[in-house]
């Protein structure tokens, strides 16, 4: 069984902002295979269905960007769930919008929800899709950037990568990460 972290900030005023890529695309997944991410559980909104690959559970932390890491390791705790069935889906500065880019390791680039996980986990090691957001125009705040809205411009890009970051995860459910990797990276 693999779980799928979507990593964002709840709450309305956050629902369409950058930061929020990652819920965007658990929302997607779910969408397209009718599960309902409802049930609260482990300080995160959880959902199971079963897609064609396999049995799937969708994690959308509640405990905000920072601390997304609290929500994983109690997911982790409960479920006695391994980090290997793991796939995070997180926005990403150094990606352009419109571009994914799939991982099995490496650091947190800044990023506070990736630092918080492998800081409640132990480990650098594990599945992740990097949703491109693109970097501010120069004198643009991160932070307000970040928690910033896409514009309407943006959305065939923002539709681009939610679409692929789903065939991705479909994908996986039935191939290694590293198959996943070679066919979602080019």
């Amino acid at each position: 069984m693999k779980w799928i972290v979507g990593l964002g900030n709840p709450g309305a005023q956050y629902e369409k902002t950058r930061h929020n890529i990652g819920f965007m695309a658990v929302d997607e997944l779910a969408r397209r295979h009718g599960i309902e991410i409802k049930q609260s559980k482990c300080k995160a909104l959880i959902g199971e269905g079963m897609l064609p690959g396999g049995k799937v559970v969708l994690i959308k932390p509640m405990t905000y960007m920072n601390l997304s890491g609290e929500a994983v390791r109690a997911y982790m705790d409960y479920y006695k769930a391994s980090i290997e069935d793991m796939i995070v889906v997180y926005d990403d500065l150094d990606t352009e919008l419109g571009r994914n880019r799939l991982r099995y390791q490496g650091s947190a680039g800044g990023h506070n929800g990736i630092k918080s996980i492998i800081q409640h986990i132990g480990t650098q090691t594990f599945n992740r899709i990097r949703m491109g957001i693109s970097r501010p125009e120069p004198g643009y705040a991160v932070v307000d950037y970040v928690l910033s809205p896409f514009p309407k411009k943006d959305k065939p890009l923002l539709d681009q990568s939610i679409q692929a970051a789903c065939d991705a995860l479909e994908y996986s459910l039935d191939h290694t990460f590293e198959q996943t990797m070679a066919k979602f990276n080019g």
